[in-house]
């Protein structure tokens, strides 16, 4: 039997609204990323700078919370909003943490327009042993319709 872990970083909440959505359609277990307080602003524009700040200096923002033994699933949804269309920086976080996972690994986020090459720099970020999968982003105004939209792409992934 297939064990799948969503894991997600939501900044403004829409990931995580797609996030339910996703564990709806595939009975995944879930577990939310969560920064310090502190990390970022509640301003977009600002936490966009923060981030920018982060990639540039190659400090990525410290996860507070505790992970599952990944080895334990075959496949993880990763999730997270697109920050000037790159992965946002405390999914990046996550992803060096995949250490010698060796399953499937799928994206979906969330974006204000358009989500550019968030795809690419995503597949970039993934060790050797990573199988992966192209995923799924919704715009805001896509959230209300998620459950159709994820029951559709999942249906047609797996």
């Amino acid at each position: 039997m297939t064990k799948r872990l969503i894991v997600t970083y939501s900044w403004s909440g829409n990931t995580a609204q797609m996030a339910t959505a996703l564990q709806q359609v595939t009975g995944a277990d879930q577990v939310m990323l969560t920064v310090a307080a502190d990390t970022f602003s509640a301003d977009m524009y600002a936490t966009s700078d923060i981030a920018n700040q982060q990639l540039a200096s190659g400090k990525l923002p410290t996860l507070t919370n505790m992970l599952p033994e990944l080895s334990q699933y075959d496949t993880i949804l990763v999730g997270g909003p697109v920050w000037s269309a790159k992965v946002a920086t405390p999914v990046r976080t996550f992803l060096t943490q995949l250490g010698d996972f060796q399953g499937t690994v799928l994206p979906f986020y969330t974006d204000a327009g358009t989500p550019g090459g968030y795809e690419a720099d995503f597949e970039t970020l993934l060790p050797a042993p990573v199988t992966f999968k192209a995923g799924i982003g919704l715009s805001g105004s896509q959230l209300a319709k998620a459950s159709t939209i994820l029951q559709g792409w999942w249906q047609k992934e797996n």
